[in-house]
């Protein structure tokens, strides 16, 4: 395996890659012309996304003091032209917490997850704020966030991002009355998925994915480009091998957004479902420090094949059964059992954010992290009979339930 080139395509994909983009387009357009260049054919599948241009954001404190606080607009929220109430700070989701927030703008502590909005919604506030940030941080960046459809279903609110340094400065100085301006344009763009094929002897389909966007203000070298570079060199390793399964390769765009690349190829490609036997997930490889994982939305026979075969090869892995939070869950929440494949990081690769970068990443951990998937890959590839259960457990289909929120609107229908 040439693990030089790998590396090479790496450095190609170290920018920015953002949903809708001619970047993320420009990203995609790379990696179809390095199949090219060794013999493979691709397709490129568009697919619809909205992207949202914030024209005007504001966030003040009116009361007992007055200062204007640089913040981000959450992308999908509702435009809101100077919206002042007084404040609310959201601990947790608590009854004490839910009366505060009625009629208030709610600054939420941590990360606005589906479960909080939906309880902020409950609460009838009328706005929100979020922080992100680390404390010990001298500058932090002030990220773009985005209130995705599957938390709309609750309602909609103007929303604001801070930094964790103001909003510390909030709660100290005692902040009682804010003030929200958001006004945002929504445009229809595309995104693209990248599929690549070889063919085998059967009928039968192996599905390797990876994600090739990024989040704004990220290059995204440790998320997903290792990922999306490990899928090409396993496509460079297979291509003139004998298998006696086929294998599809699917770079997904726009997973950074809920998943939409592998959202949209699930849907469109419905009558292939039931030709795929597993799917195959890589997302995040090569941090110097870290854990290599295997996380399956599958059968727990899958888990113990793969906690044998690593053990048998000599990689150091953690193989769990569980919903990993990428395009593996598309296929799985669809019935086609499917495992994510990662090296957590120990503190030397970040995530979402500008120090995703190169040099935290081992160029020769990237090499053993994508010789272990490509084994496993052809070992699969050419078996007798493709050993996976096709059959989704009750269990995993209550964490995939819980995953995309199915269990927040079973709660609402009961009501």
């Amino acid at each position: 395996m040439n693990i030089g080139k790998e590396y090479e395509l790496l450095n190609q994909l170290y920018f920015e890659r953002i949903s809708g983009t001619e970047s993320e387009l420009k990203a995609c357009r790379i990696i179809a012309d390095e199949l090219t260049k060794i013999g493979l054919d691709s397709r490129i599948e568009a697919f619809d996304v909205v992207r949202n241009t914030v024209q005007k954001v504001k966030f003040e404190v009116t009361e007992p003091y007055h200062k204007v606080y640089e913040a981000t607009a959450y992308m999908g929220c509702v435009n809101a032209d100077g919206l002042s109430a007084e404040l609310a700070y959201f601990e947790s989701d608590t009854p004490v917490s839910r009366k505060n927030a009625e009629g208030r703008i709610a600054l939420v502590n941590g990360y606005l997850g589906m479960n909080k909005f939906k309880a902020l919604c409950e609460a009838h506030a009328i706005g929100f704020i979020t922080y992100n940030g680390d404390i010990d941080r001298e500058e932090n960046d002030l990220d773009p966030r985005e209130l995705r459809e599957s938390s709309q279903v609750f309602g909609n609110m103007p929303g604001v991002n801070i930094r964790i340094q103001d909003a510390i400065e909030l709660i100290e100085r005692q902040a009682t009355h804010v003030k929200l301006t958001v006004e945002q344009t929504m445009q229809d763009e595309k995104s693209h998925n990248l599929i690549c094929e070889i063919k085998g002897e059967s009928e039968d389909w192996i599905v390797c994915c990876a994600h090739y966007d990024s989040v704004p203000n990220s290059k995204g070298a440790y998320d997903n480009a290792t990922g999306a570079v490990c899928l090409y060199s396993i496509a460079e390793e297979l291509k003139d091998r004998h298998l006696k399964h086929n294998i599809r390769f699917i770079w997904c765009g726009s997973e950074e957004r809920g998943l939409l690349g592998s959202k949209a190829y699930v849907k469109d490609h419905g009558e292939e479902l039931e030709h795929i036997k597993l799917v195959v997930n890589v997302d995040m490889l090569g941090s110097v420090l870290g854990n290599r994982i295997a996380v399956s939305t599958a059968d727990m026979s899958l888990v113990h094949y793969i906690d044998y075969y690593a053990r048998v090869e000599g990689y150091p892995l953690e193989s769990s059964q569980g919903v990993y939070s990428s395009d593996s869950t598309p296929f799985a929440d669809a019935g086609v059992p499917a495992v994510s494949f990662a090296r957590g990081s120990a503190g030397t690769a970040r995530i979402h954010c500008r120090f995703d970068v190169m040099e935290h990443l081992s160029q020769r951990i990237l090499g053993e992290d994508t010789e272990f998937i490509l084994k496993f890959v052809e070992t699969m590839a050419n078996a007798y009979v493709i050993p996976v259960v096709r059959e989704m457990p009750d269990n995993m289909k209550e964490e995939l339930d819980k995953y995309l929120g199915r269990d927040l609107l079973k709660k609402e229908e009961k009501k």
